[in-house]
């Protein structure tokens, strides 16, 4: 059985990710320590919160590294929320902040329009771009719990769901083995535990 790390840098759901993770049939690992990190079969960085904020505690518990190293060793990685965010390569989220730079895009505030609150917050509906194992099993127009004032835009190599509010975002991206979605598929009931077990089956060379 694979073990899946969640990266603990103070900003993220992870007791609540560590347990959907475990509900799929995984061990999971709540952890920071970075030979822990780096022994995992998969990688799991969830985010919440500001995204400079996020960026900076990683800085600080010096896992800016460790996250490239594994990504260079191959191992699956998926970022959730602000954790998909902090792949891009930059956000204009209070300012202008350097992301990890692990997938071609940025981040942006949702423009105001009249009748939609921001936060986007709550169910929406997804639209599967490309065949993707992480979407194994889900259908293209199924929903997922979202909650968030900035969005991915991406490269359009890279981006294999998106979704509609006020605007087209993106949803969900994959570029070799990192994977990242802006929904909460720990929130998101059976469609977000199927994510969750398809990225756990990927780390088992399931998928």
């Amino acid at each position: 059985m694979s073990l899946i790390a969640i990266i603990d840098y103070d900003s993220g759901n992870v007791r609540s990710v560590a347990k959907a993770v475990e509900k799929v049939g995984f061990k999971s690992l709540v952890t920071k320590d970075k030979n822990e990190i780096l022994s995992a079969d998969g990688v799991i960085l969830p985010g919440v919160g500001a995204f400079a904020d996020c960026m900076n505690k990683l800085e600080k518990y010096n896992l800016v590294d460790v996250i490239y190293k594994v990504v260079d060793n191959q191992k699956p990685f998926l970022g959730i929320c602000v954790g998909l965010q902090l792949l891009f390569e930059k956000s204009y989220e209070f300012g202008e902040h350097k992301g990890l730079s692990l997938i071609k895009g940025v981040v942006k505030k949702f423009p105001y329009k009249k009748g939609y609150k921001i936060p986007h917050m709550g169910w929406n509906s997804i639209e599967i771009e490309k065949d993707n194992p992480l979407f194994r099993g889900v259908e293209s127009g199924s929903y997922f719990y979202f909650v968030h004032s900035f969005y991915g835009v991406s490269d359009k190599s890279v981006e294999i769901a998106k979704a509609n509010y006020i605007l087209d975002f993106t949803v969900a991206v994959n570029k070799n083995k990192v994977w990242g979605v802006q929904f909460h598929p720990e929130k998101s009931q059976s469609n977000g535990l199927r994510v969750l077990k398809n990225f756990c089956d990927i780390c088992e060379d399931k998928l």
